[in-house]
């Protein structure tokens, strides 16, 4: 069997060769070769999240930490709420902050607003809690995404939630419009192509 070695990049090689001398360095010394804290990438850790979605969930992210310091805290996700049309009360957004608040600071920063959605991806949130509308809400764009990988979204939440929610309801029907909307304006495209076509003005 042939094995392929994958090299890291050269900053990555660079930290890996650095922290390999350190090593070296506290054992030839008689040293404690203490652990090191790993800062993983959001795009290793979230490996069930795609490139895209993890850029479009960080670009939402920094649109509500107005004050840019990484952190939404408290009186950010309130407004973000808001904004959503799914206003919390102030235990409710403390209760929000506190299922993803991993490090206790009391704000939600980059890393634990993704936690949201791989929650809401395993199917642990309720989708009528403060994270679960949350997770809704700013989960799917259908101009970025397109109506099917819309349907598949919203599909696959109503299947976690199971039947009867007025919610759910709600997300059905708003989907069904969207789904209409978008297959009459494909339908309009088709039609002025199809003129064109007749007029010689192309395909």
């Amino acid at each position: 069997m042939d094995f392929v070695t994958i090299m890291p990049a050269d900053n990555e090689l660079s930290a890996i060769l650095n922290r390999r001398n350190e090593i070296n360095d506290a054992i030839d010394s008689g040293a404690e070769v203490k652990p090191r804290l790993v800062k993983t990438s959001v795009y290793t850790e979230f490996s069930e999240l795609s490139r895209k979605q993890i850029k479009d969930y960080e670009k939402i992210f920094q649109t509500y930490n107005a004050s840019g310091n990484g952190k939404i805290s408290l009186e950010e996700l309130k407004t973000m709420m808001e904004k959503l049309k799914a206003p919390q009360t102030h235990l409710g957004l403390k209760g929000m902050i506190k299922e993803v608040d991993e490090d206790g600071d009391g704000a939600i920063c980059f890393r634990e607003f993704l936690l949201i959605f791989r929650k809401a991806a395993a199917g642990e949130l309720d989708l009528e809690s403060g994270l679960g509308q949350l997770a809704t809400l700013t989960e799917v764009d259908v101009d970025e995404v397109g109506v099917g990988g819309a349907k598949n979204f919203f599909e696959a939440k109503i299947a976690e939630a199971g039947k009867g929610s007025e919610f759910e309801q709600e997300i059905k029907e708003e989907q069904e419009e969207k789904k209409r909307a978008e297959e009459e304006k494909k339908s309009r495209q088709q039609q002025f192509r199809d003129r064109a076509a007749l007029f010689g003005g192309g395909s």
